[in-house]
């Protein structure tokens, strides 16, 4: 009987570890690795702060999904439901989560590239996309989304432990980790914010909310649900915070001024990894494991989530885009097709991107925002509405994914049409203060909504 239920465990946690695998990829690889070169562990609290707040958003859309029986997708439609603007509202999500897996496909598959390029050097980069590509055809045409999530949940627990050993052995300063871990600290440099915001939307994501939702069938409790995105998303900080370490090392006893002038790339990882670990090689091959792992992950999580978003926004079409079907094979493959054609060419799609940060600044904020007003609502919820500790927490986290709304938006316009950004302790100042002047009128509305609940059951 205990063997079952470890048995269990042990296959929910590589189910719910798919939530890790969609937000760990080369994005957050080249980020994190970045910012532990440029500052070392001072941002490593960051870290913390972006897996409490998305272990806060995804608990949210899982109890939303198990306690209503609507996922989110579903969910958005009723809350649109007889408005106007509800087709026009779901179009714009599903073109969205779509045009952003597809820009960042390229990435996804170009990171997972270098990784393979850290091991095998002499072999050339095209074989290394086609290969990819093939595999991840045949992961998208395993029978059900369960096999999907644990197949790539032993992926994450293999990168994992790529990242962790490397970690472990470019001998980093344990006292310095705890400090940066625990003593929050912004660094005393121009931008510093806006990197903050850059390293929280590495890990907030909106398709993440649509593929945690959209996966859980009615086998999944809500005990279940908590503890394997618990233990996923966690696992993924712990990952992380690896990433951080690892470039923490890359710049370990340099000068200020020779961080100011490093020229920050994939060669020079490789170099310093080589020099400053126990293992030379050893840790370079693993390390680009981990890369790997990172962007094959991502390469297949990404067209999976826009296929997903498309079944539970379109509930009326959903079985057009379960597995197996000609939908399902139209993004995914569609997905994976756009990545593959400018990986080979080694061009990244820039206007797409551009336009995906855009659509995605819109879209994050705006399911954040839905989230906590229908996680309110006692026509959807019944007795299960929000605590107000809860409420706090969520609202907090509301305002930081405004904030990276916006960031992402006005970046994505000011290369659009060529103007230059105010100065960034400015422009983070600005953005704060609408975020915080727009959460306020959504705790507003919340306010309202408890307060209409509570008359309808006392007329009842």
């Amino acid at each position: 009987m205990k063997q079952g239920r470890l048995k269990h465990r042990i296959l929910n946690i590589l189910f719910w570890s798919v939530v890790s695998a969609a937000f760990i990829g080369p994005g957050t690889v080249t980020t994190v690795t970045k910012a532990g070169a440029y500052y070392h562990y001072d941002l490593m609290w960051t870290v913390i702060f972006s897996i409490l707040a998305a272990l806060v958003l995804q608990e949210a859309s899982a109890r939303v999904t198990i306690l209503s029986g609507m996922n989110l997708g579903q969910a958005i439609s009723k809350y649109f439901e007889g408005r106007k603007s509800k087709i026009l509202i779901l179009i714009l999500i599903v073109s969205a989560i779509i045009l952003g897996s597809a820009a960042y496909e390229t990435g996804n598959i170009l990171g997972a590239v270098e990784g393979l390029h850290f091991v095998f050097r002499s072999v050339d980069k095209t074989y290394f996309v086609l290969g990819i590509g093939f595999f991840a055809v045949l992961a998208f045409s395993l029978k059900s989304v369960r096999l999907i999530a644990q197949f790539l949940g032993a992926f994450v627990f293999l990168m994992g432990i790529a990242f962790l050993f490397t970690a472990i052995f470019v001998k980093p300063d344990v006292s310095e980790m705890l400090k940066g871990t625990f003593i929050p600290k912004i660094p005393n440099v121009s931008g510093a914010g806006l990197l903050i915001l850059g390293i929280i939307g590495t890990t907030v994501v909106p398709y993440d909310l649509f593929l945690g939702s959209g996966i859980i069938d009615k086998s999944h409790t809500l005990k279940d649900a908590r503890i394997g995105l618990s233990v996923a998303i966690i696992l993924g900080g712990i990952i992380t915070m690896a990433i951080m370490t690892v470039g923490s090392a890359i710049t370990e006893g340099w000068t200020q001024k020779a961080i100011d002038n490093m020229v920050f790339n994939f060669d020079l990882i490789k170099n310093v990894l080589y020099i400053n670990s126990y293992l030379g090689d050893l840790a370079v091959y693993v390390f680009g494991f981990g890369m790997f792992a990172a962007g094959f992950t991502s390469a297949i999580t990404a067209p999976l989530a826009s296929a997903i978003t498309a079944r539970s926004v379109f509930e009326k079409y959903s079985k057009k885009f379960e597995p197996s079907t000609l939908g399902y094979y139209a993004i995914t493959v569609g997905i994976l097709s756009v990545g593959m054609f400018f990986g080979l060419l080694k061009i990244k799609p820039i206007p797409a991107i551009i336009a995906a940060q855009a659509f995605n600044g819109l879209i994050l904020p705006f399911i954040s925002i839905f989230l906590i007003i229908i996680i309110n609502d006692s026509n959807v919820m019944k007795e299960n509405v929000n605590p107000w500790w809860l409420n706090i927490l969520m609202l907090f986290v509301v305002l930081i994914t405004i904030a990276i709304g916006l960031l992402n938006i006005v970046k994505a316009f000011s290369q659009i049409l060529k103007f230059k950004l105010p100065n960034p302790d400015v422009l983070f100042l600005i953005i704060t203060l609408i975020s915080a002047v727009i959460t306020f009128f959504v705790l507003l509305h919340i306010i309202e909504i408890r307060k209409q609940s509570v008359k309808e059951q006392k007329r009842d």
